[in-house]
Protein backbone atom coordinates (compact mmCIF):
# COMPACT_ATOMS: atom_id res chain seq x y z
CA UNK A 1 0.00 0.00 0.00
CA UNK A 2 1.03 3.60 -0.20
CA UNK A 3 1.20 5.76 2.89
CA UNK A 4 -1.21 3.67 4.96
CA UNK A 5 1.87 1.69 5.82
CA UNK A 6 1.57 -0.76 8.68
CA UNK A 7 4.28 -2.27 10.80
CA UNK A 8 5.12 -5.94 10.19
CA UNK A 9 7.09 -8.39 12.31
CA UNK A 10 10.46 -9.44 10.86
CA UNK A 11 10.25 -12.03 8.10
CA UNK A 12 11.59 -15.47 8.90
CA UNK A 13 10.39 -15.56 12.52
CA UNK A 14 6.89 -16.68 11.62
CA UNK A 15 8.20 -19.18 9.09
CA UNK A 16 10.41 -20.84 11.68
CA UNK A 17 7.57 -21.08 14.20
CA UNK A 18 5.12 -22.40 11.64
CA UNK A 19 7.59 -24.93 10.28
CA UNK A 20 7.91 -26.34 13.77
CA UNK A 21 4.14 -26.54 13.99
CA UNK A 22 3.83 -28.14 10.56
CA UNK A 23 6.28 -30.83 11.59
CA UNK A 24 3.99 -31.71 14.49
CA UNK A 25 0.82 -32.10 12.40
CA UNK A 26 -0.85 -35.53 12.55
CA UNK A 27 0.20 -37.92 9.82
CA UNK A 28 -3.33 -37.77 8.40
CA UNK A 29 -2.55 -34.23 7.28
CA UNK A 30 0.22 -35.72 5.13
CA UNK A 31 -1.86 -38.71 4.06
CA UNK A 32 -2.60 -40.28 0.70
CA UNK A 33 -4.52 -37.31 -0.73
CA UNK A 34 -2.04 -35.42 -2.92
CA UNK A 35 -1.52 -31.72 -2.32
CA UNK A 36 -3.44 -29.44 -4.67
CA UNK A 37 -1.21 -27.69 -7.17
CA UNK A 38 -1.69 -23.92 -6.98
CA UNK A 39 -1.13 -22.20 -10.32
CA UNK A 40 -1.32 -18.50 -9.52
CA UNK A 41 -1.65 -16.34 -6.40
CA UNK A 42 -2.31 -12.62 -6.40
CA UNK A 43 -1.23 -11.09 -3.08
CA UNK A 44 -2.65 -7.85 -1.67
CA UNK A 45 -1.84 -6.12 1.59
CA UNK A 46 -5.10 -4.84 3.06
CA UNK A 47 -8.80 -4.29 2.57
CA UNK A 48 -11.11 -1.80 4.23
CA UNK A 49 -14.48 -3.23 5.20
CA UNK A 50 -15.81 -6.22 3.26
CA UNK A 51 -14.00 -7.98 0.43
CA UNK A 52 -16.77 -6.99 -1.98
CA UNK A 53 -19.81 -4.74 -2.26
CA UNK A 54 -18.46 -1.58 -0.62
CA UNK A 55 -15.64 0.91 -1.23
CA UNK A 56 -12.62 -0.98 -2.57
CA UNK A 57 -9.25 -1.40 -0.93
CA UNK A 58 -6.34 -3.28 -2.47
CA UNK A 59 -8.18 -6.62 -2.55
CA UNK A 60 -11.74 -5.87 -3.62
CA UNK A 61 -11.25 -5.25 -7.34
CA UNK A 62 -9.44 -8.57 -7.62
CA UNK A 63 -12.21 -10.36 -5.74
CA UNK A 64 -15.01 -8.89 -7.81
CA UNK A 65 -13.45 -8.75 -11.29
CA UNK A 66 -11.69 -12.12 -11.08
CA UNK A 67 -14.70 -13.78 -9.41
CA UNK A 68 -12.78 -15.02 -6.38
CA UNK A 69 -16.03 -16.32 -4.95
CA UNK A 70 -14.86 -19.35 -2.98
CA UNK A 71 -13.31 -18.81 0.44
CA UNK A 72 -10.50 -21.22 1.27
CA UNK A 73 -9.95 -21.75 5.01
CA UNK A 74 -6.32 -21.85 6.11
CA UNK A 75 -5.36 -22.99 9.59
CA UNK A 76 -4.81 -19.98 11.86
CA UNK A 77 -5.89 -17.44 9.23
CA UNK A 78 -9.32 -18.62 8.04
CA UNK A 79 -10.43 -15.49 6.20
CA UNK A 80 -7.58 -14.41 3.92
CA UNK A 81 -7.63 -16.77 0.90
CA UNK A 82 -10.12 -16.97 -1.96
CA UNK A 83 -10.08 -18.67 -5.35
CA UNK A 84 -12.00 -18.88 -8.61
CA UNK A 85 -12.82 -21.69 -11.00
CA UNK A 86 -9.95 -20.82 -13.32
CA UNK A 87 -7.34 -21.62 -10.69
CA UNK A 88 -6.52 -18.12 -9.47
CA UNK A 89 -6.06 -17.70 -5.72
CA UNK A 90 -6.29 -14.36 -3.95
CA UNK A 91 -4.52 -13.65 -0.66
CA UNK A 92 -5.09 -10.54 1.46
CA UNK A 93 -2.44 -10.18 4.17
CA UNK A 94 -4.69 -9.05 7.01
CA UNK A 95 -2.06 -10.17 9.54
CA UNK A 96 0.99 -9.41 7.45
CA UNK A 97 3.62 -12.04 6.85
CA UNK A 98 1.82 -14.50 9.16
CA UNK A 99 -0.87 -15.04 6.52
CA UNK A 100 1.67 -15.62 3.77
CA UNK A 101 3.62 -18.20 5.76
CA UNK A 102 0.47 -19.99 6.94
CA UNK A 103 -0.80 -20.39 3.39
CA UNK A 104 2.49 -21.63 1.94
CA UNK A 105 3.09 -24.06 4.81
CA UNK A 106 -0.39 -25.58 4.60
CA UNK A 107 0.30 -29.18 3.49
CA UNK A 108 -2.90 -29.29 1.41
CA UNK A 109 -1.29 -27.08 -1.24
CA UNK A 110 1.67 -27.48 -3.58
CA UNK A 111 3.42 -24.22 -4.55
CA UNK A 112 6.37 -25.60 -6.50
CA UNK A 113 5.03 -24.29 -9.84
CA UNK A 114 3.06 -21.33 -8.51
CA UNK A 115 3.31 -17.87 -10.04
CA UNK A 116 3.04 -15.03 -7.52
CA UNK A 117 1.90 -11.47 -8.15
CA UNK A 118 2.54 -9.16 -5.18
CA UNK A 119 0.46 -6.04 -5.72
CA UNK A 120 -0.48 -2.86 -3.93
CA UNK A 121 -0.53 0.90 -4.03
CA UNK A 122 2.48 3.07 -3.31
CA UNK A 123 3.95 6.50 -3.20
CA UNK A 124 5.38 7.29 -6.65
CA UNK A 125 8.41 9.39 -7.55
CA UNK A 126 7.13 12.33 -9.66
CA UNK A 127 10.37 12.19 -11.64
CA UNK A 128 9.36 8.72 -12.88
CA UNK A 129 5.57 8.46 -13.22
CA UNK A 130 2.17 9.88 -12.35
CA UNK A 131 -0.52 8.97 -9.85
CA UNK A 132 -2.44 6.01 -11.25
CA UNK A 133 0.59 4.67 -13.14
CA UNK A 134 1.66 1.07 -12.63
CA UNK A 135 5.24 -0.28 -12.43
CA UNK A 136 6.63 -3.80 -12.82
CA UNK A 137 9.65 -4.19 -10.53
CA UNK A 138 12.94 -5.88 -11.37
CA UNK A 139 14.19 -5.49 -7.81
CA UNK A 140 12.59 -4.93 -4.45
CA UNK A 141 14.99 -2.83 -2.39
CA UNK A 142 14.95 -2.87 1.41
CA UNK A 143 15.24 0.54 3.04
CA UNK A 144 15.00 -0.57 6.66
CA UNK A 145 18.41 -1.70 7.89
CA UNK A 146 20.84 1.22 7.69
CA UNK A 147 22.82 3.66 9.76
CA UNK A 148 21.34 7.06 10.51
CA UNK A 149 22.82 10.33 11.69
CA UNK A 150 20.72 13.46 12.15
CA UNK A 151 21.04 15.49 8.95
CA UNK A 152 21.80 18.61 11.00
CA UNK A 153 25.02 17.06 12.33
CA UNK A 154 26.42 15.26 9.28
CA UNK A 155 29.76 16.14 7.62
CA UNK A 156 29.47 19.03 5.18
CA UNK A 157 30.12 16.90 2.10
CA UNK A 158 27.39 14.33 2.91
CA UNK A 159 24.00 14.62 1.13
CA UNK A 160 22.11 13.14 4.12
CA UNK A 161 22.71 11.08 7.23
CA UNK A 162 21.54 7.68 5.91
CA UNK A 163 24.09 5.09 4.79
CA UNK A 164 24.64 1.34 4.57
CA UNK A 165 25.63 -0.75 7.56
CA UNK A 166 29.27 -1.70 7.03
CA UNK A 167 29.95 1.41 4.90
CA UNK A 168 31.73 4.57 5.99
CA UNK A 169 29.57 7.19 4.26
CA UNK A 170 26.44 7.55 2.09
CA UNK A 171 26.31 6.05 -1.40
CA UNK A 172 28.97 3.45 -0.76
CA UNK A 173 28.51 -0.29 -0.38
CA UNK A 174 29.55 -2.16 2.80
CA UNK A 175 33.25 -2.80 3.09
CA UNK A 176 33.24 -5.34 5.91
CA UNK A 177 30.66 -7.80 7.27
CA UNK A 178 31.51 -7.64 10.96
CA UNK A 179 28.98 -4.94 11.85
CA UNK A 180 26.50 -7.74 12.55
CA UNK A 181 27.80 -10.45 14.84
CA UNK A 182 26.23 -13.25 12.77
CA UNK A 183 27.38 -12.04 9.35
CA UNK A 184 30.61 -13.43 7.91
CA UNK A 185 30.22 -12.45 4.24
CA UNK A 186 29.70 -8.87 3.11
CA UNK A 187 27.29 -10.14 0.43
CA UNK A 188 24.87 -11.03 3.23
CA UNK A 189 24.37 -7.31 3.88
CA UNK A 190 22.67 -6.76 0.52
CA UNK A 191 19.51 -4.64 0.54
CA UNK A 192 18.26 -5.58 -2.94
CA UNK A 193 16.13 -8.63 -3.72
CA UNK A 194 16.36 -9.41 -7.44
CA UNK A 195 13.27 -10.62 -9.24
CA UNK A 196 13.21 -12.62 -12.47
CA UNK A 197 13.86 -9.78 -14.93
CA UNK A 198 12.92 -11.87 -17.94
CA UNK A 199 9.53 -12.60 -16.41
CA UNK A 200 9.09 -8.95 -15.42
CA UNK A 201 9.82 -7.76 -18.96
CA UNK A 202 7.43 -10.37 -20.36
CA UNK A 203 4.68 -9.21 -17.99
CA UNK A 204 5.35 -5.58 -18.87
CA UNK A 205 5.06 -6.35 -22.58
CA UNK A 206 1.65 -7.95 -22.02
CA UNK A 207 0.31 -5.06 -19.95
CA UNK A 208 1.91 -1.91 -21.36
CA UNK A 209 -0.96 -1.28 -23.80
CA UNK A 210 -3.72 -1.94 -21.29
CA UNK A 211 -6.37 0.78 -21.20
CA UNK A 212 -5.70 2.33 -17.81
CA UNK A 213 -8.30 4.45 -16.06
CA UNK A 214 -7.94 8.14 -15.31
CA UNK A 215 -9.89 10.52 -13.10
CA UNK A 216 -10.81 14.18 -13.85
CA UNK A 217 -9.97 15.27 -10.31
CA UNK A 218 -6.55 13.58 -10.47
CA UNK A 219 -5.94 15.06 -13.93
CA UNK A 220 -6.61 18.51 -12.48
CA UNK A 221 -4.25 17.89 -9.55
CA UNK A 222 -1.48 16.82 -11.95
CA UNK A 223 -1.26 20.37 -13.30
CA UNK A 224 0.37 21.50 -10.05
CA UNK A 225 3.48 19.46 -10.86
CA UNK A 226 5.23 22.06 -12.96
CA UNK A 227 8.68 20.89 -14.04
CA UNK A 228 7.84 17.19 -13.60
CA UNK A 229 6.96 15.90 -17.07
CA UNK A 230 6.28 12.31 -16.02
CA UNK A 231 4.06 13.39 -13.13
CA UNK A 232 1.83 15.39 -15.45
CA UNK A 233 1.10 12.48 -17.80
CA UNK A 234 -2.07 10.36 -17.69
CA UNK A 235 -1.49 6.98 -15.98
CA UNK A 236 0.81 4.60 -17.86
CA UNK A 237 2.58 1.26 -17.37
CA UNK A 238 6.36 1.22 -16.88
CA UNK A 239 9.19 -0.81 -15.41
CA UNK A 240 10.80 0.43 -12.23
CA UNK A 241 11.86 -0.60 -8.78
CA UNK A 242 9.97 -0.83 -5.52
CA UNK A 243 11.56 0.45 -2.30
CA UNK A 244 10.13 -0.89 0.94
CA UNK A 245 10.79 0.87 4.24
CA UNK A 246 8.78 0.84 7.45
CA UNK A 247 9.79 4.45 8.07
CA UNK A 248 7.11 6.72 6.64
CA UNK A 249 9.27 9.21 4.77
CA UNK A 250 8.24 12.08 2.50
CA UNK A 251 9.83 15.06 0.76
CA UNK A 252 12.56 15.93 -1.71
CA UNK A 253 15.65 15.22 0.47
CA UNK A 254 14.48 11.71 1.34
CA UNK A 255 13.35 11.17 -2.25
CA UNK A 256 16.92 11.83 -3.30
CA UNK A 257 18.04 9.23 -0.77
CA UNK A 258 15.54 6.71 -2.21
CA UNK A 259 16.82 7.28 -5.74
CA UNK A 260 20.41 6.89 -4.59
CA UNK A 261 19.67 3.87 -2.38
CA UNK A 262 18.01 1.94 -5.21
CA UNK A 263 20.79 2.86 -7.62
CA UNK A 264 23.46 1.82 -5.10
CA UNK A 265 22.08 -1.63 -4.30
CA UNK A 266 21.20 -2.48 -7.90
CA UNK A 267 24.69 -1.40 -9.04
CA UNK A 268 23.30 1.39 -11.18
CA UNK A 269 20.84 -0.82 -13.06
CA UNK A 270 17.65 -0.09 -11.12
CA UNK A 271 15.44 2.99 -11.04
CA UNK A 272 13.43 4.10 -8.03
CA UNK A 273 9.73 4.44 -8.90
CA UNK A 274 7.50 3.19 -6.06
CA UNK A 275 7.75 3.29 -2.25
CA UNK A 276 5.71 1.51 0.42
CA UNK A 277 6.14 -0.08 3.81
CA UNK A 278 5.74 -3.83 3.34
CA UNK A 279 7.17 -5.10 0.05
CA UNK A 280 10.64 -5.69 1.52
CA UNK A 281 9.21 -7.80 4.34
CA UNK A 282 7.29 -10.08 2.00
CA UNK A 283 10.24 -10.58 -0.32
CA UNK A 284 12.46 -11.54 2.61
CA UNK A 285 9.83 -14.07 3.62
CA UNK A 286 9.47 -15.46 0.11
CA UNK A 287 13.21 -15.96 -0.12
CA UNK A 288 13.18 -17.83 3.16
CA UNK A 289 10.39 -20.05 1.83
CA UNK A 290 12.29 -20.54 -1.42
CA UNK A 291 15.46 -21.55 0.42
CA UNK A 292 13.41 -24.12 2.32
CA UNK A 293 12.07 -25.51 -0.96
CA UNK A 294 8.43 -24.41 -0.77
CA UNK A 295 8.28 -21.85 -3.63
CA UNK A 296 10.13 -21.04 -6.85
CA UNK A 297 11.68 -17.54 -6.57
CA UNK A 298 11.84 -17.20 -10.37
CA UNK A 299 8.02 -17.07 -10.48
CA UNK A 300 7.61 -14.01 -8.23
CA UNK A 301 6.36 -10.74 -9.72
CA UNK A 302 5.81 -7.35 -8.06
CA UNK A 303 3.34 -4.81 -9.47
CA UNK A 304 2.82 -1.47 -7.76
CA UNK A 305 0.54 1.46 -8.61
CA UNK A 306 0.97 5.07 -7.51
CA UNK A 307 -1.70 6.58 -5.25
CA UNK A 308 0.24 9.72 -4.28
CA UNK A 309 3.60 11.34 -4.86
CA UNK A 310 6.63 10.91 -2.62
CA UNK A 311 7.33 14.67 -2.62
CA UNK A 312 4.96 17.67 -2.60
CA UNK A 313 4.29 19.75 -5.72
CA UNK A 314 6.32 22.95 -6.13
CA UNK A 315 5.38 25.58 -3.57
CA UNK A 316 3.50 23.25 -1.23
CA UNK A 317 4.92 22.57 2.27
CA UNK A 318 6.03 19.01 2.86
CA UNK A 319 3.83 18.75 5.96
CA UNK A 320 0.77 19.66 3.92
CA UNK A 321 1.25 16.89 1.34
CA UNK A 322 2.39 14.21 3.79
CA UNK A 323 0.01 11.25 3.56
CA UNK A 324 -2.02 12.78 0.73
CA UNK A 325 -2.83 9.43 -0.89
CA UNK A 326 -6.60 9.56 -0.38
CA UNK A 327 -7.64 11.20 -3.68
CA UNK A 328 -5.56 8.78 -5.79
CA UNK A 329 -6.29 5.52 -4.04
CA UNK A 330 -9.33 4.40 -6.06
CA UNK A 331 -7.51 5.08 -9.32
CA UNK A 332 -4.47 3.15 -8.10
CA UNK A 333 -6.62 0.17 -7.00
CA UNK A 334 -8.33 0.16 -10.39
CA UNK A 335 -5.22 0.33 -12.55
CA UNK A 336 -3.33 -2.20 -10.47
CA UNK A 337 -5.89 -4.87 -11.36
CA UNK A 338 -6.15 -3.70 -14.98
CA UNK A 339 -2.40 -4.08 -15.52
CA UNK A 340 -2.12 -7.43 -13.78
CA UNK A 341 -5.14 -9.14 -15.31
CA UNK A 342 -3.69 -9.96 -18.78
CA UNK A 343 -0.64 -11.61 -17.22
CA UNK A 344 -2.81 -13.83 -15.04
CA UNK A 345 -5.11 -14.63 -17.96
CA UNK A 346 -2.23 -15.62 -20.24
CA UNK A 347 -0.63 -17.97 -17.71
CA UNK A 348 -3.84 -19.65 -16.57
CA UNK A 349 -5.22 -20.03 -20.11
CA UNK A 350 -1.99 -21.69 -21.25
CA UNK A 351 -1.05 -23.59 -18.12
CA UNK A 352 0.40 -26.58 -19.99
CA UNK A 353 2.85 -24.21 -21.65
CA UNK A 354 3.84 -22.26 -18.53
CA UNK A 355 3.74 -24.90 -15.81
CA UNK A 356 7.28 -26.09 -16.53
CA UNK A 357 8.54 -23.17 -18.61
CA UNK A 358 8.70 -19.74 -17.02
CA UNK A 359 8.03 -17.08 -19.70
CA UNK A 360 10.76 -14.61 -20.50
Amino acid sequence: MADQRRSRFPAGIFTSVMLAGAACLPMAAHGATPAQEVRFVVVTNWENGADSGDEPGEYQNWVEREHLDEKVPVRGVPDVVRRNRAGLYGLVLRHGVTDLAAFVLDPRFDFHHTYWLFTGISGVDPNAASVGSVAWARWVVDGDALREIDDRTIPKDWPYGLYAIGASRPNTLPEAPNHYGSVTDVAELTRAYPLNQGLARWAFALSQRVNLADDPAIALRRKAWTGFDQARKPPFVLMGETLGAERYWHGAPRNRWAQDWVRLWTHGQGKFVMTNEESQTYQREMRTLATLGFVDPDRIMVLRSGSNFSVPPPGVPVTQSMGDEGPGQSLAFDNNERAGEPVIEEILSNWKKYRDNVPS
